[in-house]
């Protein structure tokens, strides 16, 4: 392995869930450097370029929706600018960003925009919106299009409070209520009064709402992207990141632990491996 900024920092991300002492003898024993910083002060110019490369990554690689919203909950500016920058971000998250709207848990002073943003316009605001509102758009909706844009206009705690209670009223369009059921800061309680049967959930599942981190590290795939994207979750998403190591790490120690061999296996499989990060660390145990 050579290259801190692609398949390497998926082991690497691994590694940091042994013992200090148990992690760098495995470490030698493969070849593995650590990983750069992603961003301290007085960084060299080698791990300055290591952290471009990594965040140039970042906003290239299709992550699931709610990886995105768990990078809003830090309320961080220049996180928010990745975000934004991410091929996988939408009308709405960047409406919320140059918006300053607040993602985090209890959280309602807004964030600063960026400014690398500053200049940036907001998406434009649909034309049912502003004829109709809020709500009267969301009901005008016939088709998934005008659905999805008029959900995007749907921006912080107000804006769900407002959803939901139209709903309760009279229950919003087909369309609609899926538009809003897709969306990852979209309330639980909400998207279970649109629909609870296995269908929806699998498909709500498959637009990229992932129910936090844990479910993330252990269900979804390819192992060498998820780990990847979690080997930034101390820098992107630190509240969070706790989740899916809980989840992993007595995975590393029941299938390889501090064997040498295992680990040196599932560095050769890792960057090609298409399961889950469950699988990868039965397989690579078991073939060493």
């Amino acid at each position: 392995m050579h290259d801190n900024t692609t398949s390497e920092r998926a082991a690497e991300f691994l590694l940091g869930l042994l013992e200090a002492g148990e992690a760098e003898r495995v470490r030698r024993r493969i070849g593995l450097r650590p990983s750069p910083p992603d961003g301290e002060s007085g960084e060299s110019e080698e791990a300055a370029d290591a952290r471009r490369s990594v965040y140039s990554w970042w906003t290239r690689t299709p992550v699931p929706s709610s990886v995105l919203l768990w990078v809003l909950e830090e309320d961080d500016p220049e996180l928010n600018a990745l975000v934004w920058r991410h091929l996988s971000a939408d009308d709405a998250m960047r409406r919320a960003i140059v918006r300053g709207i607040p993602h985090g848990p209890g959280r309602g002073q807004p964030v600063p925009v960026a400014k690398s943003l500053r200049r940036e316009p907001e998406p434009p605001v649909p034309e049912h919106f502003s004829r109709f509102g809020l709500v009267g758009a969301l009901r005008a909706s016939r088709s998934m299009g005008p659905a999805r844009k008029a959900a995007s206009m749907v921006v912080g705690h107000p804006g769900w409070k407002a959803v939901a209670a139209a709903d309760l009223e009279r229950a919003l369009p087909g369309y609609a209520r899926w538009a809003l059921a897709v969306r990852p800061d979209c309330p639980p309680a909400l998207r279970e009064r649109f629909g609870s049967h296995a269908k929806f959930t699998h498909r709500v599942r498959q637009s990229g709402v992932v129910d936090g981190p844990a479910r993330y590290a252990t269900t979804w795939s390819p192992a060498d992207r998820v780990l990847r994207v979690l080997s930034l979750g101390r820098t992107m998403f630190p509240a969070r990141v706790r989740e899916a190591e809980d989840v992993l790490r007595p995975l590393v120690r029941d299938h390889l632990g501090d064997r040498e061999d295992a680990w040196a296996v599932l560095a050769q499989l890792v960057g090609t491996y298409y399961g889950t990060v469950p699988e990868l660390l039965v397989t690579a145990g078991a073939v060493a």
